[in-house]
């Protein structure tokens, strides 16, 4: 158990720092001297094949067609019984692994004993250039010719079209791309780069004030009404009422989350729970969302009343007459709250801040550009094959970005650039690197995390280019790890200064978070709500953007107990007091007369402020100013990134570590439960210990005048009449000053016992003798 505490071993050899990198980025003008977009990467060239369609061949055939440059092989879908087959295929081939002059197009007939029907062959050479915004290159006809002897002049046409391209090129995204070779069948679809829009999300607010005229099974029974709401893959249940009757009320609230576009209705059920296993449902209600109020402030909804179906209405057997006579209702409130921010990420990392109801949004500020250029040094992800299929996603806003999977190296390239809008510069980009676990289409692999990067906005200076290299850390079981390294670049431009100083000056969220707050309750569980739609709704995507990536980039755990971020969260409260120590310091080396020309000149200067108050202000903010001035030469020039150190990673022990790993609930034996529980206790106990001071001292302040303590009172109310009449005789400054000397007295005429003030205080009773 000794081992097992002691903290994971110093690895000096792993460099954690950030490196300014210098890529070949062209600043708009690509290779071929063509100005594009595309100015915060490097130019990448490929060789695009776009298979359109075939016409004439010779009937039974199952056709396909598939492109070989040197020993890359990409094929398209084989379409059955068809004689004039239509694929709409594009295939990438990156240049700089071209190792052959010319390219070849075969079709085959999957039916046939020779499968090859004919091929094509295409000088590389004599390829064109196309580069945005030129138009499409045209397709044309080609004649498939034998290549094994006999007639070289077969059956059957090819239309193809065949050109040299960058990144740039509407194709990029849809091609089959040589980096991902090592994908088959469904799994090339999840090697694309693709762009994901999240759903808007809306707080959808339901009060439940009554029911009227329900209908229970047994009359003799005191009915336990509750109210299930339903929306989507959400569901909430009620309190049970307290009036037991036929007519019961709650005024509860419920809180949900809602998806645009708005696919289900909000169905709310009426159920008698008749006991712990058994409930009879007493009325459906179906609310479209369309239908709902839309509130963008705290002003009161309007309430109405909705009448219940009868849980079997849908059923023939119930007569018409029977429909007539049910006539339950529910009163309710239902809006749509449309000013708060849906809050799907923690508030310190978020990258959106704007009101869900676009009335509210604010002026655009300016365009965030993100260059994702290459990665180095990655772990192999899949031991067994010793390899890595990289690919990045980025998230701002409501953007997401995936670009596409580069297989089988631990130095992958990507160089793909977005854009996205920004509205608010306190907001923060991530970017988080992922091996592809899917690259054979199953559904049963995972997404593993590599590592991730944050930058927050408001770091980086306007319309200057940042081209870092970002560690990418990773905290494993065995201790804190480095993954590899990622290549940035990124430029953040401001459309409007004015618009960008006047939100510094506006509340970090919409206005409805605090004329009509969220409990810390409602929020966490509005954030499960959000996690799980929109992991559902992106994994209707293709590509999918898998739950694990989601969870991750979303920072999904980041409320989960680790004693390590709570060492870390202990240091960074410490660190904030590392004045007040040095401060602390430096006053008693004064008081002890160490140096006496210094002691002598805080004499001079405590005199001056006694005399002169007036001056202590406009000191106090020309000493910042001057502050300020002298740190702008040692400024920070890179952004912020993973800080191992402040993250308390190294320090941490084996068994934290197996602690924070662990599932939740644990899946740990019952001793290491206790340990862990133990641990918790302690740490428990010295805050415990640390507020109950606190509390003490705050209770002994009021206890001066509480007569808790007779005599202490007594003596505490003749020392303020005392003080009150010896103020009004002596002049304030004099009194301020002969307090100044006194506390800055040289040491040879103190004591070394506590003053009376502190003796007495100590005396004075707290509620700690009501404590059990």
């Amino acid at each position: 158990m000794g081992k097992k505490n002691q903290p994971t071993p110093h690895k000096p050899h792993e460099d954690f720092k950030l490196k300014e990198t210098s890529p070949n980025i062209n600043g708009g003008k690509s290779s071929v001297r063509i100005s594009t977009t595309f100015d915060l990467v490097e130019q990448m060239l490929f060789l695009y094949v776009k298979v359109e369609r075939a016409r004439d061949l010779t009937p039974p055939c199952d056709p396909f067609v598939e492109i070989k440059l040197g020993n890359y092989r990409g094929s398209t879908k084989t379409l059955e019984k068809s004689a004039n087959p239509e694929w709409g295929s594009v295939f990438a081939f990156a240049k700089d692994r071209i190792q052959t002059t010319d390219v070849e197009i075969s079709l085959f007939n999957k039916s046939a004993a020779d499968a090859e029907v004919g091929s094509i062959v295409l000088s590389i050479s004599d390829v064109p250039m196309r580069v945005p915004p030129d138009s499409q290159l045209a397709s044309q006809w080609y004649k498939l010719e034998k290549r094994n002897g006999g007639d070289s002049r077969v059956r059957g046409e090819l239309m193809l079209s065949v050109w040299m391209g960058t990144q740039a090129d509407s194709h990029y995204s849809i091609a089959w791309h040589s980096d991902a070779a090592a994908a088959t069948g469904d799994g090339v679809v999840n090697t694309q780069s693709k762009v994901y829009q999240s759903p808007r999300l809306w707080y959808l607010r339901l009060n439940i004030i009554e029911a009227q005229d329900l209908v229970i099974k047994d009359k003799n029974r005191k009915p336990e009404v509750l109210i299930e709401a339903k929306l989507g893959i959400i569901q909430m249940i009620s309190r049970v009422s307290e009036s037991k009757n036929l007519n019961p009320t709650w005024n509860h609230d419920m809180l949900l989350v809602a998806a645009e576009p708005f696919e289900k209705n909000l169905e709310l059920r009426v159920v008698d729970k008749i006991n712990p296993n058994e409930i009879h449902v007493l009325g459906v209600c179906q609310i479209p969302l369309d239908k709902i109020e839309v509130r963008n402030n705290s002003s009161p909804v309007e309430n109405k009343w909705y009448n219940l179906k009868r849980p079997d209405s849908d059923k023939a057997e119930v007569a018409e007459t029977e429909e007539v006579k049910f006539a339950s209702k529910l009163h309710l409130r239902v809006s749509l709250d449309g000013g708060y921010h849906v809050l799907h990420e923690p508030i310190h990392y978020a990258s959106d801040l704007r009101a869900t109801s676009k009335s509210l949004w604010p002026l655009r500020i300016g365009v965030l550009e993100l260059g994702i250029l290459s990665a180095s040094g990655l772990l192999p992800m899949k031991p067994k094959e010793n390899r890595t299929d990289a690919f990045c996603v980025a998230k701002y806003g409501p953007k997401w970005v995936r670009t596409r999977t580069v297989t089988n190296t631990s130095a992958p390239k990507w160089n793909e650039q977005y854009i996205f809008e920004v509205y608010d510069p306190c907001t923060v980009l991530t970017i988080g690197v992922f091996d592809n676990g899917y690259l054979q289409g199953e559904d049963k692999g995972k997404d593993s995390r590599i590592g991730k990067v944050r930058i927050r906005l408001s770091t980086l200076e306007t319309d200057r280019i940042y081209t870092h290299s970002y560690p990418l850390v990773a905290l494993q079981a065995s201790g804190v790890k480095k993954m590899g390294e990622i290549q940035l670049a990124v430029r953040f431009s401001c459309l409007s200064l004015i618009n960008m100083v006047q939100i510094y000056a506006q509340a970090l969220l919409p206005e409805m978070h605090y004329t009509l707050p969220l409990s810390i309750y409602q929020m966490d569980h509005l954030r499960d709500q959000c996690l799980n739609i929109l992991s559902d709704r992106l994994t209707r995507a293709e590509p999918k953007l898998r739950r694990e990536v989601i969870y991750y980039m979303l920072d999904a755990d980041s409320h989960i107990w680790s004693i390590r971020k709570s060492k870390a969260n202990f240091n960074r409260i410490a660190a904030l007091f590392d004045w007040l120590i040095l401060f602390c310091k430096w006053f008693g080396c004064v008081r002890s007369w160490r140096n006496p020309t210094m002691t002598i000149a805080v004499h001079i200067m405590f005199t001056l402020v006694v005399f002169f108050p007036e001056l202590i202000f406009p000191t106090v903010f020309f000493y910042c100013f001057v502050l300020g001035m002298w740190r702008y030469r040692v400024r920070p020039r890179h952004p912020p990134h993973m800080d191992t150190e402040l993250s308390y990673a190294y320090a941490v022990t084996a068994d934290d570590l197996e602690e924070e790993f662990d599932t939740f609930p644990s899946s740990a034996n019952g001793g290491v439960l206790k340990r862990r529980y133990d641990k918790l206790r302690h740490v428990g106990g010295r805050m415990q210990v640390l507020m109950g001071d606190i509390a003490t001292q705050g209770e002994r302040v009021e206890g001066l005048l509480s007569w808790r303590d007779p005599r202490a009172t007594t003596l505490f109310m003749m020392v303020c009449l005392v003080g009150a009449v010896g103020m009004y005789v002596v002049p304030f400054k004099l009194l301020v000053l002969s307090l100044g000397f006194y506390v800055m007295r040289h040491p040879r005429f103190r004591i070394a016992l506590p003053c009376f003030p502190q003796n007495f205080l100590r005396r004075m009773p707290a509620r700690t003798d009501s404590l059990l």
